[in-house]
C-alpha cells in the first residue's frame, strides 16, 4: 500500500470538492428538468382543453344559427 503525500493528497481534496461542485450543478439541472417537464404536462393539457372547447363551439354553432 503506498502512501499518499501532501500534495497528492490536496489534490485529490481539490478533485473530490469539484466533483462535488459538478454533482451539486447536475441535481439542480434535472431539478429544473423536472419542474420544466411538469409545466409542459400542465401546458399541453390546457392547451387539448381548450382545443375540445373550441372543437364544440365551432360544432354548436351551425346548429344554433339554424334555429
Amino acid at each position: 500500500v503506498r502512501s499518499v503525500s501532501g500534495g497528492e493528497s490536496d489534490e485529490y481534496a481539490a478533485i473530490n470538492s469539484m466533483l462535488d461542485q459538478i454533482n451539486s450543478c447536475l441535481d439542480h439541472l434535472e431539478e429544473k428538468n423536472d419542474h420544466l417537464h411538469a409545466r409542459l404536462q400542465e401546458l399541453l393539457e390546457s392547451n387539448r382543453q381548450t382545443r375540445l372547447e373550441f372543437q364544440q363551439q365551432l360544432g354548436e354553432t351551425p346548429s344554433d344559427a339554424n334555429t
